[in-house]
Order: C-alpha cells, then sequence, then structure tokens
C-alpha cells in the first residue's frame, strides 16, 4: 500500500520528480513488475490472489505496441508492434506488422512454470496481411466476427478502417479511407458505442510526428462511423493530440485521452496534456458534449483505454496500466516500470497488457466490459 498521506508533503529538501517521461513515484521502492495500491478500493480490484507476468517478450523489437483484440472463439490475443518509433522497426519505407498469442499456450506455460510468478516467453505468430494494412494503431472488436483494425496509413497509402477475418488467410473489407475525398491524418484508436453498432474513432497527426505520414490536412478529431451506410461525422473537437477512447458499460459517457504532452520528433512537453476527459453522449446525435477532465496521468500519457464491468477506467501510461474509479479517483497501477500504450481484458479476471517489448498476463478478479458486438 502507498498510502498517498506518506508522500503528500515532501518538504523543503523532497526529491520532487522534474519529469513525468523519465522519473517515476515509486515510494515503497518495489521491483517491477507488481501492484502499486493507493486507494483500498483497488485490492476488489486484484482480488486475494492477484499475479502479474511478463508472458512473451523481445527485447529488440516494439512487438507489443497497440490494437489488442481478445477473440473468445480461440482464446487469442491480436495486437500491432510500435509504428514508426523506438525499436517499432517500421517507418516511412517499412510497414509494422500485427501478431496474435495463444492464451491457451500462456496458461499452459504458467502452468508449467515455477511458483510464483515466473516470467515465460510463448510463441508470436505474424498475420500475412493485404498491403492496405498499412501501420496499424489501434484495434477493437470482434464485430460480428471479425477485427476491427485502425490504421494509420504510411507516406501517401492513407489511413483506414478495416475489418479483418481473424483465421487465415485473413480476408480484409476496408470500411473507410477519407473523409469526402481528404485522407485522414493518421488514425489512431476505436471502439464501438455499446448499445450501437456504431463505430468511434481518433484521428490524430502522430504518422506526421513520427516521420511515416505527410503534413496534417485536419484537426484532431473523433469521429463516428456507421459500419453498415459509411457515414461518417465529427463528434467531438477541440483536442491537441486525441488519443485513446473508450465508453462506459451503458453507453452514455465517453472517455478520450489527450496525449498532447508527446509529440514526437518535437519532444515531450510537459505543459501540454496528459489529460483524459470524460463526456456526455447525446441521445439522438450521438455527438460527445459537457467535456470535462476525468484524470490527468502523472506519469507520460494515458494511451489507449478500456473499462471494466464496474465502470473503473483503465489506461497504458508511462510506468504501466493506471486505473481509476467512475468519480476519477486513482486506485492503483500495475506498475511495470516501462510504458504501456495499451491493454485488453481476456473475458473476465484476465488482463493483457501491452508493453513494447513484452506483453505481461495478470490475473485479477475484475470483470471484462463487452468490447465484442453483437
Amino acid at each position: 500500500m502507498a498510502d498517498p498521506r506518506s508522500f503528500a508533503v515532501l518538504g523543503n529538501n523532497g526529491a520532487f520528480r522534474q519529469s513525468a517521461f523519465t522519473e517515476f513515484l515509486n515510494p515503497t521502492n518495489a521491483s517491477p513488475p507488481f501492484f502499486q495500491v493507493f486507494d483500498p478500493a483497488f485490492l476488489r480490484i486484484l482480488g486475494p490472489s492477484a499475479t502479474i507476468r511478463a508472458v512473451a517478450a523481445n527485447p529488440t523489437f516494439a512487438f507489443a505496441h497497440e490494437a489488442p483484440i481478445w477473440v473468445p472463439s480461440t482464446d487469442e490475443v491480436f495486437f500491432a508492434s510500435n509504428d514508426g518509433g523506438e525499436f517499432g522497426m517500421s517507418d516511412i519505407d517499412n510497414n509494422n506488422q500485427v501478431s496474435r498469442i495463444s492464451l491457451k499456450e500462456v496458461e499452459a506455460a504458467i502452468s508449467g512454470a515455477k511458483r510464483g510468478p515466473t516470467a515465460v516467453n510463448v510463441s508470436v505468430t505474424k498475420l500475412d496481411l493485404p498491403d492496405t494494412i498499412q501501420m496499424t494503431n489501434g484495434g477493437t472488436g470482434p464485430f460480428f466476427g471479425d477485427l476491427i483494425l485502425v490504421n494509420s496509413g504510411r507516406g501517401p497509402l492513407p489511413p483506414s478502417i478495416a475489418l479483418v477475418n481473424p483465421a487465415a488467410p485473413h480476408n480484409t473489407t476496408i470500411l473507410l479511407d477519407n473523409f469526402f475525398g481528404r485522407q485522414f491524418n493518421s488514425l489512431n484508436d476505436a471502439k464501438i458505442r455499446p448499445g450501437t453498432n456504431k463505430l468511434f474513432f481518433t484521428d490524430v497527426t502522430y504518422g506526421f510526428l513520427n516521420h511515416f505520414r505527410p503534413d496534417p490536412l485536419m484537426p484532431s478529431q473523433v469521429y463516428r462511423l456507421d459500419p453498415e451506410t459509411r457515414a461518417v461525422r465529427v463528434v467531438a473537437d477541440g483536442f491537441d493530440r486525441c488519443n485513446g477512447i473508450a465508453f462506459s458499460k451503458d453507453g452514455k459517457t465517453a472517455f478520450v485521452s489527450d496525449t498532447g504532452a508527446n509529440a514526437g520528433f518535437l519532444g515531450n512537453n510537459q505543459t501540454h496534456p496528459a489529460t483524459i476527459y470524460a463526456f456526455d453522449v447525446d441521445s439522438k446525435t450521438e455527438a460527445f458534449k459537457n467535456r470535462r477532465v476525468f484524470a490527468y496521468v502523472d506519469t507520460g500519457i494515458g494511451d489507449g483505454l478500456q473499462l471494466d464491468a464496474e465502470d473503473n477506467l483503465y489506461a497504458g501510461c508511462g510506468d504501466g496500466v493506471h486505473v481509476w474509479n467512475s468519480e476519477g479517483t486513482l486506485l492503483g497501477k500495475f506498475f511495470l516500470g516501462t510504458t504501456s500504450a495499451n491493454l485488453v481484458f481476456a473475458g473476465d479476471k484476465r488482463l493483457v497488457i501491452m508493453a513494447e517489448t513484452a506483453i505481461y498476463f495478470a490475473e485479477i478478479a475484475a470483470k471484462a466490459n463487452k468490447l465484442s458486438f453483437p
């Protein structure tokens, strides 16, 4: 337990942090990975016998960046490598890759490991996808059995939203690759709003800021897509760099992270947003309204967002995964000591965390918020 009262006052000679990106708060000096508890409510999320361990790793390749999607029918998790960033092995001349791991293999490896949260290293299988899939960064679903992949585009090749069959040969349908004739900047993340079949996605400038997309043509905005009619419209703007997106279980509240503090080749600027905003979703138009601050991230930025069945919000951040309750109180962290850009529940009581050069698997008490439709 890291009681907030223990570090609420550091004093005149205190060891204050100067950087939210390179310096972490670890008052107990525990060795990662571990559960950092700020509020007793986090213990109910963890349960009495929670564990966390690495289950796949490659220290030279950021193979596990974003777009995690759990497919219940095969008990596999799909994900994408870093697009344009450190150890991503992708740039304007080279696409990133989408891969998968088997959680059946993970559980078999864990059962055969030594007692305690011993790390294991299961196989990672790369998908062979068509050239229409360029720089995948976001993902959700399954949606009527298919993966929804959100692609940033590369060079003149357009950003897009695609349906991809998780089974080989991975038949692919592009749902959208433009806004009334203009290319998007670099699409980032998406979720289906509960109770609808409508897809909401973010568009931001990170492709340009990571040197693999042209100059931006539009503001950073949130869009709504009807996958059936292909009608698309803006539902929220006014962001520095909108990024992760998620919905409450009832679909009435939307959450969007603004990661303006991370500016790619322009560097980090701690005076820009590292903020998660909450919005009411209009019952008729589905536009996002009544914007308010939900949480300000203390380490790094809040990237990919997920909620559990109790509407606690989880975000990939600079030192691991942070968890807030529905009121915006930080309850605790899955402290990795390194960046996590995204995560996904693999059913109840299983959390799969992307950490660039590693994937972590946490067995906890929390139950999942449904992401597959119908």
